[in-house]
């Protein structure tokens, strides 16, 4: 049950780059503001705002920034309204992705989307051309404070599905309607959760190298820079050239 992802490394280097330019706080700030819309403004009785304050917390973001977010979501202060979108698209060599958005104007959003994958080698496709290809699942990243036969234990317990070794910590995974279950077991165990998402995983990976995963990787970072993308997931198994 354990392996190593290369993207996985990538995508948790770039995002410390993203936090230097305040662009994950951008992105945490929105998904406050869409919970607390969304089911109100009490973590308490609101579990997806609830999961959006500790990320907000876990990237040291400052108590009246959240607060400020909660308050547009609900009302209280005067703020854009945004909405969710999905898009499904393809980046160069048929890699499938899923771009989950936040906006406040979705004709803008589309357009931009449209011409940043036409100019990196994909196309955007129509809704249910990719999803197929992906689940919806629970991911939570913890440190190795705990070795993996306890963590293991620990897991199993919990009700979760798997126990992955990555460069620097744990991945685990559940069912999506186990998530909160799964979550607050392990919090109760004294594991450090570091990260917790509900994520599109590729049910199966397409092996990319050399060349082709440049241009992956081109496409899938050009898309993540856009102000609306909150994630980008992929079916791609990048092979790095060392």
């Amino acid at each position: 049950m354990s392996g190593h992802s290369k993207w996985a490394t990538i995508k948790r280097k770039k995002a410390a780059i993203d936090n230097a330019r305040g662009k994950v706080f951008t992105k945490v700030s929105k998904e406050i503001t869409l919970a607390a819309k969304q089911g109100g403004g009490d973590p308490e009785g609101n579990a997806r705002l609830r999961l959006a304050i500790s990320n907000a917390k876990a990237v040291n973001m400052p108590a009246d920034n959240i607060s400020r977010a909660i308050k547009k979501g609900t009302g209280e202060l005067e703020g854009v309204t945004y909405e969710e979108i999905t898009y499904e698209a393809y980046a160069p060599n048929g890699i499938a992705m899923i771009i989950e958005c936040v906006t406040d104007n979705r004709n803008r959003t589309v357009a931009d989307l449209r011409h940043i994958i036409s100019k990196n080698g994909g196309n955007l496709g129509e809704s249910g051309s990719v999803a197929w290809m992906f689940e919806r699942k629970g991911i939570l990243l913890t440190d190795k404070s705990k070795t993996e036969d306890e963590l293991m234990e620990i897991v199993l317990d919990a009700g979760a599905d798997d126990l992955k070794e990555v460069e620097d910590g744990f991945e685990i995974s559940c069912a999506l309607e186990n998530f909160y279950a799964v979550k607050n077991h392990l919090e109760s165990k004294g594991v450090n959760i570091s990260e917790a998402s509900l994520q599109y995983v590729a049910k199966d990976l397409i092996s990319v190298q050399g060349e082709n995963s440049k241009a992956v990787i081109k496409c899938i970072e050009s898309v993540e820079d856009n102000d609306d993308v909150q994630n980008v997931y992929s079916n791609a198994d990048i092979e790095l050239e060392e």
